[in-house]
């Protein structure tokens, strides 16, 4: 049997509503990452939080000892659940993460969160290259509004073009109601 974890990327303060840097529909991205975060709590499964914060005090968001570097009430861990503490978009860069993951025999990671274009895709990418299988929960992931050479892009257009990137080579791009009936039916290791 294939051994899973969920890993929930930076759900945190400063990307939500009055946060010093909302993402769009942050709320429904961590509502769909608690179902998610639910299942593998019931099923006694892996489960490793993800909390950027940046090492510079005077960061745009994420800096040390503000408000916005807790991970949200949504997705509060646990008291014995694993938090891992990183300053880079990759999740596995200068982290345990990997040897975390190692340890506990896991093969395929579930990969919910924040930043789509940005920390998703950089923790998908390296889970990739170190070997496991992935699936992202698209509906449980979300980014801001871009902007290149004064041309606005949409946030539901970063979204989706990281998520569809992602699908063609990465990981299973899958919706959360997708990913839950699929544990209901058994299909899910």
């Amino acid at each position: 049997m294939v051994k899973t974890a969920l890993i929930l990327v930076d759900i945190q303060n400063d990307y939500f509503p009055k946060g010093r840097m909302e993402l769009h529909k942050t709320n429904i991205a961590a509502s769909n990452a608690k179902k998610v975060l639910d299942y593998f709590r019931g099923k006694n499964k892996t489960i490793f939080f993800i909390q950027h914060i940046f090492k510079d005090p005077n960061a745009p968001f994420f800096a040390p000892g503000t408000d916005g570097i807790h991970i949200n009430e949504a997705v509060k861990p646990l008291e014995d659940e694993t938090v891992i503490q990183k300053n880079y978009p990759n999740s596995f860069r200068e982290t345990s993460l990997l040897s975390d993951l190692r340890k506990a025999g896991v093969e395929h990671v579930v990969i919910c969160g924040m930043m789509s274009h940005m920390c998703i895709d950089a923790t998908v990418r390296a889970a990739v290259d170190y070997g496991f299988r992935c699936t992202v929960i698209e509906d449980a992931c979300t980014s801001p509004d871009l902007t290149l050479h004064g041309h606005r892009i949409p946030a539901t257009h970063v979204h989706g073009a990281f998520m569809a990137a992602l699908g063609s080579l990465y990981a299973a791009i899958e919706t959360v109601d997708f990913f839950l009936g699929k544990a209901k039916t058994g299909e899910l290791v």
